[in-house]
């Protein structure tokens, strides 16, 4: 890893765990000095990091932590949803049993960070699970498009699990959904995805609107 992947890596996490908040500014000078090197590898890590919508940039102002309004944030689970159903039925007629292992290891994997509390490895093992069930339908676009967007909502997805506590509630869904997908039930499987997506989203602009009114 060069030095501007890894001061982005290090960002990154530290955007995702909430310790920069929505719209906090971001100075290259004092990141520069704390992780003790030039600016340059630090500006690298902001364009990293902008192409990934986590950060803007404005003339004159500087480098910004991206803040998504509500109605946004419910839109990139609403694409979530119609992207992630559209490749789930290319991918559930070519399942393997190798995909399907893939996936448990995955699922096992997840369901042990959330009673262990592991939360900067929720949002990464979810992506996991779910990117394990869509791999035999080889859309490459729309998995970059996709990963892109949950790379968006981590940390509001770590918030929400963290306010609601709702581990069960995605363990049972993502069970049932590896269910499904082994007994090729398609219809049954697109519905489940759509409905845990969507659910999701609204529990979710739920929970910061909430917290939001109580501050």
């Amino acid at each position: 890893m060069s030095l501007p992947e890894a001061v982005a890596a290090s960002l990154r996490e530290r955007i995702l765990n909430g310790e920069f908040e929505p719209g906090e500014a971001l100075v290259q000078e004092a990141l520069a000095a704390e992780y003790e090197c030039s600016r340059m590898p630090v500006r690298e890590a902001f364009r990293q990091l902008e192409a990934e919508g986590l950060i803007i940039t404005k003339v004159h102002k500087g480098a910004f932590v991206a803040s998504i309004p509500p109605e946004q944030i419910m839109e990139l689970f609403e694409l979530r949803a119609m992207l992630e159903t559209d490749m789930l039925r290319h991918s559930l007629p070519a399942l393997t049993e190798e995909h399907l292992l893939v996936a448990e290891a995955k699922l096992q994997e997840l369901d042990h960070a959330y009673k262990q509390n592991e939360i900067t490895r929720w949002g990464a093992l979810n992506w996991e699970f779910h990117k394990s069930i869509y791999a035999a339908a080889n859309r490459v676009q729309s998995l970059a498009i996709v990963a892109g967007i949950n790379v968006q909502i981590e940390r509001y997805i770590r918030l929400q699990l963290l306010l609601n506590q709702t581990f069960s509630t995605a363990e049972a869904e993502h069970r049932e959904l590896l269910e499904l997908c082994r007994a090729r039930d398609e219809k049954a499987a697109v519905l489940l995805l759509e409905r845990h997506i969507i659910n999701a989203g609204r529990e979710l602009v739920a929970s910061l609107q909430a917290k939001k009114a109580t501050k």
